[in-house]
Formats: structure tokens, C-alpha cells, sequence
């Protein structure tokens, strides 16, 4: 292995070193107490030598959000396999639903706070889901082969679904569900009647 070689592998370990301490962070303290100098501190390097590789915490939140859609492509993956692309469909939006309720530090860090997107405005994209929402389009465009939806356009039907999803998720996930006293029967009974009755909309 030549010089440049490793300095490249060191460099990604360093990544990793500081991805891994900074999503762990984030779950169990939250977004206010993760910072440059309270990961540098998990990981006994100075702050600096954090921004030698990430210039700001929005940057390397980014980064971490990478990490949380890996995580969610994993649980598509696992979850949604079915050979009918009609339960494939119910299948994630089942699986993205309980993904954001199990997860909702990652979720928070995926779909509603603000910082990660900063970065993702001054590259122009948002990579970060691509591969997330390609599963979710690649569903939607096998249910539209067999005329299974009324969508013509499978942007504009994942934008639907994911939306639908979103809702759910952020009203559990920002506490709305639990100041209104919903048990969790209730609470699993309401997200089950609403996937089910929307999928039931925009069948053909």
C-alpha cells in the first residue's frame, strides 16, 4: 500500500471515528448537546482535528444524516421484499412509519430540524435520501406496469405517499399524539386505519 493510500484509509477511519461518536451523540443527548467539542471529547481528539474534515456542525450533521438513511434503506430492505408491488407499497409505508416512531431522534435529524439542510442547499442536492426514495419511486413505478395506481406521474405519487407518512410520524415524534392521551392501542389502531385507507385512495 503506498503512502497515499493510506493516508486516504486513515483519513475515512478518522471519518468514521467522528460519524460514529457524533450519531451516538446525537441519539441519546440530542441535537443542543451535540457539539464539535463534545464529540471531540468523546473521541479524546482536539476540536480542530474535527474541522480539519468537517467545517461546521451543520456539515457534519450531514454526514450523520447519511448514516440515518443508510439505516432506513436497511429496514426497506429487510421489510418491504414482497414479489406483489402492491404490498411492497403498503409494505414501506408500513416500515417507514415505525422506522421514524422507533427512531425519532434520527428521524428529527432526517425530516424536521433545520440544520442538516443548510449544507444541502449549498451543494444544490440532497443525496442523502436518493437512494431511500429511489426504492420507494422503483415500487411505485411496478405498481404503475400493472395499473395499480391512479398516479400517472411516480414523483408525484412518492411525494404523496411520503408525505402521508410524514405526517404520521411527526405528529408522534414532536409529542402531539401524547398530549391528546392516545393510548398506544389507539395510537396503532389510528396509523394502521389511516395507511390502509389512503393506499385504498389511490388505487386504481
Amino acid at each position: 500500500m503506498g503512502i497515499s493510500d493510506r493516508k486516504e484509509r486513515e483519513k475515512q477511519e478518522m471519518k468514521r471515528l467522528i460519524i460514529d461518536a457524533a450519531l451516538r451523540m446525537f441519539v441519546e443527548d440530542g441535537y443542543e448537546k451535540t457539539s464539535i467539542r463534545n464529540i471531540a471529547d468523546k473521541i479524546e481528539y482536539s476540536p480542530g482535528t474535527i474541522y480539519l474534515y468537517y467545517k461546521d456542525k451543520d456539515e457534519l450533521l450531514y454526514a450523520v444524516q447519511k448514516e440515518a438513511f443508510s439505516k432506513m434503506l436497511e429496514t426497506f430492505q429487510a421489510e418491504a421484499t414482497s414479489r406483489s408491488p402492491w404490498k411492497r407499497l403498503e409494505q414501506i409505508a408500513y416500515s417507514y412509519v415505525n422506522f421514524g416512531i422507533n427512531h425519532p431522534d434520527l428521524y428529527d435529524l432526517m425530516f424536521i430540524i433545520r440544520a442538516p439542510m443548510n449544507t444541502a442547499e449549498k451543494k444544490g442536492d440532497w443525496e442523502n435520501g436518493d437512494d431511500c426514495f429511489k426504492y420507494l419511486t422503483d415500487t411505485i413505478g411496478d405498481c404503475m406496469e400493472k395499473g395499480l395506481l391512479r398516479y400517472t406521474d411516480p414523483r408525484v405519487a412518492a411525494l404523496s405517499i411520503w408525505s402521508m407518512g410524514h405526517g404520521l410520524v411527526s405528529l408522534q415524534v414532536r409529542c402531539r399524539f401524547k398530549v391528546m392521551q392516545l393510548a398506544d392501542e389507539q395510537m396503532s389502531q389510528m396509523i394502521n386505519l389511516t395507511i390502509r385507507e389512503f393506499l385504498r385512495t389511490i388505487k386504481a
